[in-house]
């Protein structure tokens, strides 16, 4: 018995506590459910209404009896719980037992419930979300896929709507609200999905509860932080979000940014040319592969051969960086992206598939020329290269939420992942019923061909006794292999993956049939229900009614099929993630029903061909054991294991390494985020009391902040500390003698137009019986009330409100500008800090101390441009929008954040000069943003 056990013995069990901890809550709400049966319909809705008059947010002068003052969540939550349960008994004829009580309560307190495969996760997350809807501030239940976000809107918008709730769905390229009273004229298949009243994307956010993607909910994120009005706005706060299948979205995809970007002019002509030349190179001769790093490097060989077949001597000095870029990417996309693996060429499009879900990803696209080097590859048209506008990961957004809970069956084994990154507690929520499934032990065989023949065999021995049969595989090519097999032996069967995701609630609805065979990648892995007897009416859950005691679709069909076992999942290969492969087999055996699940592996699997089993393999070649006949042994079970936990050790560090450098970053974001927010919804306020305050900065202490609230004060305040460091810097001399008095002039000249009488009045300033000090703080007020004046004559031609919006755009342009260039930066930065490391210096300190100093640089660079350009409006074209065509892009998960070559980067830091239509002055700013006199810059 080990440590731990004995502390459990003696302690008691620390999960098992809370959860009972939580019972005399429960008995409270069960309380209520004999008077909430009585209400009427209308009763039970006129309950919202209360429920939020006592919180404090109905304005309603009408007293609430009984109450001395407002109360909280906490507080009602027993009848919240009660009145949502009673309304999902009247639409759904499902009520929420006593286990799901206990899940509502743990996401509400923002912990991560662990509930097994099929104990109603989705009902179980209306409790929460309706709670915590009634205070106004919205809430949100994030899934993986738009499939799961529809199903779960549309089963449980009934629930909603019988409690006057509302609720909005956001897709991909599709946003709604619930309304059953709408019928799409499009056929799903689904009833489910049939009552979405199309709608704008913030009003799918003002409703009381919004469920969608956390894609979507990250991308809008991104987009609202490039908008230039605040109608053009969709998120309101991120106050409460329930994450289903959490370990899935907070960890799998945790190292994936999401990236805005705009396309960038590049020649595709390069894509093409070295698409043709690296097929010719071999494979441990010109390139090596790492497949455990995902990682390809080019050999010396690989070099020589490439420069004789562009005709070059030195690849390096004649074509430089951009040259080896398009080599670099084109080996990756010839050695480490599968088609129907990785991508899948659809409509002369590549698009990318999910590893983790299986799912088609359109309009994303991988990072860094990828995606151009996989479609020259593929000899699809070739789309330009982008610039990010803006990008977050995950971690770093779901962070962003005030209280935040999960949902998933498998979660314990990365709890203190969640804790470390999120301050997530994960508690495991006791079934509803004992769990009966048989988990079969591994078998393992010798080759792929041989594995595969023996799952084709197994499928077609159940599939003729009328046992259902779900085949797992990792890949779209490997889902269509087996196909082709199983159709050359006469198993009817039906194919899911993302090719045909579309007819994906058909097929689930029927994979639980008697006899039924379905073979899916492992989109079918998280989500779904498939239920023994099969679902017509795949708007109802029979499991759920059974347990009620109400009749299924077909009771004697799914008694039948639970004679022959229940349903039986097998998985053709091992997931690098074991949580992956647990969710695979908790599709058998959901809600007590019986059910088998089992593995078929072999030595030639990527997984066991790259971490290990080479001695097993030689073993089993050296017995001559056929290449179809398995064998079970512990030792390949442990190699498997060990397998998987070095990956998700490696997929771990991998995490925690993006989250170290994405901190720097984010840090940077939520500064300019914040600022551009303020300047956004900066009121106007008439004549603000203008003077010389040093030091006063675009970020500053609270009080500061505080203190300007109107655009117009924070333009001044920029314009302040401008004047403020050009008259420091040429007056820094002792001898007032040697102040440069004639800089300070052309400085002011190159903001505003000013006569050369300003001139004469600062010598006369400088030449006044008074200490420098005083000097110093005369010459600086005098040319803020220049630069004050300049302002009014402005608004008086302009009129104040198209004043206020042009320097709006003009402040908002300037930081959308600089950011992007600083979003560059800190990607180049990135890449060069980790050669330091040879240098034994830290990386992240590295990256943390250069990143520092670029910021500061940023905010002098976003002050100088605003106010060198506000001043000039009435000469530029100000447009305030981002670029027409916007990329959504997550990269390849291999791709980021480490990179196969080493740093090809420009120096960071060397900002070149932006392409200009006109003659630049000598004194005229410099086009590169930085602040300086083009002279003394790029001018030099």
């Amino acid at each position: 018995m080990g440590f731990m056990s004995i502390l459990g013995k003696i302690f008691g069990d620390a999960n098992e506590k809370y959860v009972k901890s939580l019972q005399p809550l429960v008995d409270e709400i069960n309380a209520y459910e004999n008077e909430f049966e009585k209400m009427s319909d209308e009763g039970l809705k006129n309950l919202t209404v209360e429920f939020r008059r006592r919180l404090g947010i109905n304005r309603d002068p009408i007293p609430v009896t009984g109450i001395g003052s407002l109360e909280n969540l906490d507080d009602i939550l027993p009848e919240a719980f009660a009145a949502a349960r009673e309304a999902a008994k009247r639409t759904l004829n499902q009520r929420h037992f006593d286990v799901q009580l206990i899940g509502g309560m743990v996401l509400h307190e923002g912990k991560i419930a662990e509930m097994k495969t099929g104990e109603g996760k989705t009902l179980v997350a209306t409790l929460p979300l309706y709670l915590n809807s009634l205070d106004g501030k919205g809430a949100h239940l994030v899934t993986p896929n738009d499939y799961l976000s529809r199903v779960g809107a549309g089963w449980m918008g009934p629930v909603y709507h019988a409690l006057g709730v509302s609720v909005g769905i956001l897709a991909h390229e599709f946003s709604g609200i619930y309304d059953p009273d709408f019928q799409d004229s499009q056929q799903h298949g689904d009833p489910r999905l049939a009552h979405f009243r199309p709608c704008a994307r913030h009003e799918a956010y003002a409703a009381n509860i919004t469920y969608g993607t956390n894609n979507e909910f990250g991308f809008d994120y991104l987009r609202d932080n490039l908008e230039y009005t605040p109608e053009s706005l969709r998120q309101k706060q991120h106050h409460y979000a329930i994450v289903d299948e959490v370990d899935s979205i907070l960890i799998d995809e945790a190292r994936t940014p999401l990236i805005i970007s705009a396309p960038d002019t590049d020649s595709a002509e390069l894509y093409r040319v070295f698409s043709k030349i690296v097929p010719r190179l071999k494979e441990n001769l010109d390139y090596n592969v790492d497949e455990k790093l995902r990682a390809v490097s080019i050999t010396e060989a690989g070099i020589d051969k490439v420069e004789q077949m562009l005709g070059l001597g030195n690849i390096y000095e004649e074509k430089g960086i951009r040259f080896v870029h398009h080599l670099e990417q084109a080996l990756r996309a010839q050695a480490l992206f599968m088609r129907d693996r990785d991508y899948v060429v659809k409509d002369g499009k590549v698009t990318i598939v999910d590893e983790f879900t299986g799912r088609l990803m359109p309009g994303r696209r991988w990072s860094e020329g990828l995606h151009q080097a996989v479609e020259a590859k593929e000899g699809v048209r070739v789309e330009q290269e982008s610039r990010t506008l803006a990008t977050i990961t995950f971690q770093n957004y779901f962070r962003m939420y005030k209280k935040l809970g999960g949902m998933t069956g498998t979660a314990q084994t990365s709890a203190e992942e969640f804790h470390k990154v999120y301050k997530l507690d994960v508690i495991s929520i006791p079934t509803h019923r004992p769990m009966i499934r048989e988990n079969l032990p591994d078998l393992v065989f010798r080759t792929e061909r041989g594995k595969f023949q023996a799952v084709v065999r197994e499928v077609k021995e159940r599939h003729g006794r009328g046992q259902p049969v779900l085949v797992g595989t990792v890949s779209i090519e490997k889902n269509e292999r087996l196909a082709k097999m199983l159709e050359v032996e006469g198993v009817p069967h039906e194919v899911l993956n993302a090719k045909n995701h579309e007819r994906e609630a058909l097929i689930i609805a029927q994979a639980g049939r008697k006899g039924a065979v379905t073979i899916a990648t492992n989109m079918a892995g998280r989500g779904v229900d498939i239920i023994l007897g099969g679902n017509p009416q795949v708007s109802e859950d029979a499991e759920q009614r059974r347990s009620m005691g109400g009749s299924t679709f077909d009771s004697k069909e799914a008694e039948e099929v639970r004679g022959v076992g229940g349903l039986c999942v097998i998985g053709t290969e091992r997931h690098e993630a074991r949580r992956i492969d647990n969710q695979l087999r908790g599709r058998a055996g959901r809600q007590g029903d019986s059910g088998v699940s089992q593995f078929f592996v072999s030595m030639e699997d990527e997984l066991m061909r790259i971490f290990g089993a080479e001695r097993v393999r030689r073993m089993m070649e050296t017995l001559g054991i056929p290449e179809d006949q398995p064998i079970e042994n512990r030792m390949v079970s442990r190699a498997i294991e060990a397998a998987q936990e070095k990956i998700e050790g490696f997929h771990f560090d991998a995490r925690k390494h993006v989250l170290e450098f994405d901190d720097v970053l984010n840090k940077q974001r939520d500064a300019i985020y914040k600022l551009r927010k303020d300047i956004l919804f900066s009121s106007e306020i008439r004549n603000p009391k203008f003077e010389i305050r040093n030091n006063i900065k675009i970020q500053n202490s609270k009080k500061e902040e505080i203190e300007i609230t109107s655009l117009r004060e924070r333009l001044f305040a920029m314009v302040e500390e401008e004047i403020s460091k050009l008259v420091e810097f040429h007056t820094s001399a002792d001898q007032i003698d040697d102040w440069n008095l004639e800089e300070i002039f052309e400085g002011v000249k190159t903001i505003v137009q000013v006569p050369d009488a300003v001139h004469q009045k600062i010598r006369e300033i400088s030449a006044e019986p008074i200490y420098g000090d005083e000097k110093r703080k005369k010459i600086k007020e005098y040319i803020a009330g220049l630069m004050q004046k300049e302002y009014e004559n402005l608004e008086e031609r302009m009129g104040e409100n198209e004043m206020q919006n042009t320097a709006r755009a003009v402040a908002l342009r300037s930081i959308d500008i600089l950011w992007m260039d600083q979003l560059d930066q800190m990607e180049h930065l990135r890449d060069s800090v980790r050669l330091r490391a040879y240098g034994q210096r830290d990386p992240l300190v590295e990256y943390k101390n250069e990143g520092a100093r670029l910021f500061r640089e940023l905010q002098a660079a976003i002050r100088s441009e605003i106010v060198h350009t506000i001043f000039k409006v009435g000469a530029v074209s100000i447009r305030g929008e981002t670029p027409r065509k916007v990329e959504e892009r997550r990269p390849a998960v291999d791709n980021y954040p480490q990179q196969a070559f080493g740093n090809s980067s420009p120096e960071v830091g060397s900002k070149k000069p932006e392409a200009v239509n006109h003659q630049i002055g000598r004194n005229d700013p410099c086009p590169c943003g930085s602040g300086k006199k083009y002279k003394k810059c790029h001018g030099a």
